[in-house]
Parts: structure tokens; sequence; C-alpha cells
């Protein structure tokens, strides 16, 4: 049975020269920004991101990074800062968690709406109150319809990836958007793992100068930057920043063609395949509940069971058209949230939603569930997960769904 696992990182010769560091998320992006060549880095850590900003300041302390390393008095200053930093043509770099991310809503709007394309990492944690530190991903998913690309990793290795694609795709000036990477608090953020680092001159291959062009703010150059427009120009801009998110597709395509070429990966840029070949059902989801799903996957395949997992990587650009084609080829679908949208149709999650309205107007579509779980920082467990595909099988023989949305895992 052929095993499609795209989104792991395969190294060839390309890879002969890189430096092997057992790390943890946060670590591996901060020597992402190191090798990238960062200007101006701000700062107001909170967990579970944190350890990634004393990373960079230990980085510059040591002389291994020169870049200027601003601590903010809150959340909203940090982003206020990169923000206008980003539009005098500084590469940069920022962070948050929680209602950290939430506090500084205002100029994470404004970022998205002046076409800044700041890259910051979200430690994903639960949102206050009531308070846990545990990993949920509505702090990141809040920024979802406002020009924030966002995309989800799964283990370290692929977290140090995507953090060199996240500038290469934000930079390109036919997108000029901004950037947030999901890392999964705890579960990748503090987790270590053996990581492959590159060179520097392989990074500099593909990874350009941040160069704004005429859009650069710089008093020889008078543009106007967050004119206030109005009602006579704003859906004209808002307009405008839909076509440069919709351009942003063919630019990740691109942009993981010259990686897997330079780095010796095989990537796939939107949706990674796991035992799908023959399956008849299929659970899809995005972060770090991918390895239990495939242990769980691996084990019902051991009793016959025609079972396997789709992993969502950019939930914004949104791959309809990839999704479309990879699950219309089965009978179930069952989606799983790592969130919560009290209210929504069927009271299903973010993404199941979002998968229901991409499927529509397929001729022939799957049966869908909604799965919610793992809130909190609790565990996806292999209970839990054959729970689901258990669900789906049977709806696979009586072709009927009793419950559209599940939550897993909840004590009575």
């Amino acid at each position: 049975m052929a095993v499609q696992a795209a989104a792991q990182s395969t190294v060839g010769k390309s890879g002969a020269d890189d430096r092997e560091m057992l790390i943890s998320g946060c670590e591996a992006i901060a020597h992402a920004c190191r090798l990238a060549d960062i200007d101006v880095v701000t700062a107001y850590p909170i967990r579970p991101y944190d350890t990634l900003m004393q990373m960079i300041s230990k980085m510059i302390a040591d002389g291994d990074l020169d870049a200027d390393y601003i601590v903010a008095e809150s959340e909203h200053s940090q982003f206020e800062i990169v923000k206008h930093a980003s539009a005098v043509g500084a590469r940069v770099f920022v962070g948050s968690s929680g209602v950290g991310w939430f506090y500084a809503m205002e100029a994470l709007a404004v970022t998205a709406g002046l076409r800044l394309p700041v890259v910051a990492v979200v430690g994903n944690r639960a949102l206050d109150d009531p308070g846990a530190f545990g990993c949920e991903h509505n702090d990141a998913l809040a920024v979802r319809d406002l020009g924030w690309m966002l995309t989800w990793v799964d283990v370290v290795q692929e977290a140090f990836d995507i953090a060199l694609i996240a500038f290469r795709v934000a930079e390109d000036p036919r997108v000029f958007l901004p950037c947030a990477l999901g890392l999964d608090g705890a579960f990748l953020t503090h987790s270590q793992s053996l990581v492959r680092v590159p060179s520097k001159e392989k990074v500099d291959q593909f990874l350009k100068p941040y160069d704004r062009g005429s859009k650069l703010l710089h008093p020889d150059n008078p543009i106007t930057i967050a004119p206030q427009v109005n009602e006579d120009w704003l859906i004209e801009i808002r307009r405008q920043s839909d076509e440069a998110m919709k351009r942003s597709k063919g630019v990740i395509e691109d942009a993981y063609r010259d990686f897997n070429r330079i780095f010796g990966r095989n990537y796939s840029p939107f949706l990674e395949e796991y035992m799908t070949d023959d399956a008849d059902v299929v659970l899809v989801g995005q972060g770090t509940l991918a390895l239990p799903v495939k242990v769980t996957v691996r084990k019902l395949r051991e009793k016959g069971k025609k079972v396997g997992f789709v992993r969502l990587k950019w939930f914004r650009p949104f791959p309809t058209e990839e999704v479309q084609d990879c699950l219309k080829k089965f009978k179930v679908v069952g989606i799983i949230d790592r969130d919560y949208s009290y209210g929504s149709p069927y009271s299903g999650g973010i993404l199941y939603n979002e998968f229901r309205s991409a499927l529509y107007d397929l001729p022939t579509r799957p049966k869908v569930y909604g799965f919610i779980c793992g809130l909190g920082g609790r565990e996806v467990t292999i209970d839990g997960v054959t729970e689901m595909i258990n669900m789906m099988l049977e709806t696979a023989k009586s072709n009927k769904v009793d419950r559209e949305v599940v939550w897993i895992g909840v004590r009575e």
C-alpha cells in the first residue's frame, strides 16, 4: 500500500552540508529568523511562544544575529512597531499567543489592510476566560477574514522550513500580505526534535532581500500610508487585497518548488495525504494532531480498515480546488477542529464549515462529519481517533450521518 507523506522532509544531496540540531519548535523558528537576516524583531513575550524571543535575544547577544530587538510595553505596541518598520523596508518578525494576539487586534487588522508583509508566529493557546495554557486554534484563526495568510505545521523541521517560506511568500510584490505561522502550544513550541538547519548560502539562494520598490515609505518617495479614504475608495482597496490573496496561492506553489529544489525536500504546498490510496473514510485536520491520527490510521489499517488522513497545511489562502480534488474520492470525511465557532451552521468548528463550503459544489460529494476535540491542550488520543473513525465507517455502510458535529473526549 502506498503511503503518501509529501509533507515529510526528505534530505537529498542538497542537504549534505546541513547542520543537525536538537531544538524545539520555537528555537527552530529563531534559527530561521537568523538565517533570514531579519532587521527588526519586537517582543512582549507571553507563553507558550516566549522561548522563541529568548532564543533570538541570545543570538543577538552572542553576535550571531544583527537585528534591532525592541521590547515593547504591550502586545499591541509590538505589532505597531513591526508594522511601521516593514513600511520602511525592514524585514520584521514578531509573535504572540492567546489573548495577547487579541490585545493586538487593531494592529493586526491595520497590518493586513496596509499590505505589509509582517511574519508572525502564534504559539496557539486557549483564550481566557476560563484561562488555560493548552493548545487551541481560535487565537490565530481570529484573523482569518482580515487578509492574513495562515499556515500550520506539525513537526519541528517543518516549523523551520515554513518560516523561511513565509518570508518568501509574504514579501513577494505580487502578495505583500502578512503571514502568521500556527505553532501548537507545548506540543510543538517546547518539544525538541532533530532538525536539519541549512547553510546561510542556501538560504540566500532561496530568500532574496526584502524590496518594497515604489511602495517604500521614505522622505524621497512621497507616498501615502494609511490614508482615510472613507466611502470614496474603500471597496476598491478591499478588492485589491482580495486579488493579492488570490495571487498568493500561485506564489506559495512557486516558493515550494524552489524550496524543494534548493533544500532537497519533498513538500507538497497545501495538503499532505497519508494512507489514502484506497481509503473509504478519511480524517482531516491541521497541526500536531497529525501524529496521533497517523498512529491510529496505521493500527486500523493492520486490522483491514480502509482509513486515511489528510492534513491541511495552509488555511489562508484556502486551497479549495486541491481540497475538492482530494476529498471527492472518499465516502465519508471527518473534519477535526481544535477550535470552536458557537452558533455556526450545525454548531460546527471553523474548519468544518470551511470544508463543507468547499465541497458543496461537487456533483458527488462525501458525507461530512465535524469533530471538536483537543481543546485547552487536551490530548487527541488513539481511543478518541478510533471513536471518530468507527462512526465514519458506520456511515460508509449506512450512507447516513446521525449527528453532523460530535465533541470527542468530553467528560459527562
